[in-house]
């Protein structure tokens, strides 16, 4: 029996994102072309798409924001990230919604939630979302849905340097009781620290409960202020990337970027954001 070459891909694709990603459980899907760029090492990244990266981080939000993202998984179209983030200032905290979908007809992913996220004190945030997911695999699972919790922290020591903690999916929903499966529940702890006005270093490590631990760090080099460059590296599996950003104006912004993959190759994707300026 003769197989074509995208078909043989595609089922190499699934099983690594199975293995490494659980992206069969629902696992957490990054978003925003700058996160991307770092190998998503984004536990720290204060945009409005930490909505997706961790919700604590959207406190720094000063205005409402629009962020839409794309990646195409190693260049197959079956395997397509799509995603939206909205935040809203308010006058204690920030208000924010957003969605993701990934996959195709035979096989997709989708998540929507809405969260709250405000300081506790100068130097400590918190961040707390309700997501709504769903697993479509007509031929093994059917639908598979839930509501389940996802919350994140973040800490700045000083002006220069902080942390952040994520965790995705605390309860460990089911998403079939047999075979029992479940949605992946995710932890992330990482820091970021600006060595100088033009240079910010990120460094995070990400468990899944039934997977290794992955380390990531990425670098981000400003050599203007409406431009910048980065890199990151990623193990569990070792994938490499890298991309840029344009700060058009202070409503603009739009990001490039792309990930290497050792074995399936490159995933490009791209970010617009919308700042609606008092």
């Amino acid at each position: 029996m003769k197989y074509k070459l995208r078909d043989v891909l595609c089922t190499i694709a699934f099983t690594v994102l199975l293995i490494h990603f659980n992206t069969l459980g629902q696992g957490i899907h990054f978003s925003g072309s700058r996160s991307n760029s770092l190998a998503n090492a984004s536990v720290c990244l204060d945009d409005v798409y930490a909505f997706h990266n961790n919700p604590a981080n959207l406190v720094s939000i000063k205005d409402v924001s629009i962020g839409i993202s794309y990646e195409n998984r190693f260049l197959l179209k079956e395997l397509q990230n799509q995603s939206i983030a909205i935040a809203i200032p308010i006058q204690r905290g920030v208000l924010s919604l957003g969605g993701n979908t990934f996959g195709y007809r035979n096989f997709r992913t989708i998540k929507t939630g809405v969260g709250y996220a405000m300081s506790l004190t100068d130097e400590l945030s918190m961040g707390v979302q309700m997501n709504y997911l769903m697993v479509r695999l007509p031929e093994a699972y059917g639908i598979g849905q839930t509501l389940t919790g996802e919350f994140g922290f973040g800490y700045q020591i000083n002006a220069n340097w902080g942390f952040g903690l994520s965790i995705f999916n605390l309860g460990r929903n089911k998403l079939t009781e047999l075979p029992e499966d479940r949605y992946s529940t995710t932890m992330r702890f990482g820091t970021k620290y600006h060595v100088s006005a033009k240079t910010l270093i990120l460094a995070e490590l990400e468990k899944d409960v039934e997977h290794s631990l992955r380390s990531k760090v990425g670098i981000e080099y400003l050599p203007y202020n409406s431009l910048a460059f980065r890199a990151g590296f990623a193990t569990e599996p070792i994938e490499l990337s890298f991309g840029f950003g344009w700060n058009i104006s202070d409503k603009y912004n739009l990001d490039f970027g792309t990930q290497y993959h050792q074995i399936l190759g490159w995933s490009p994707n791209f970010s617009f954001k919308y700042v609606i300026v008092k």
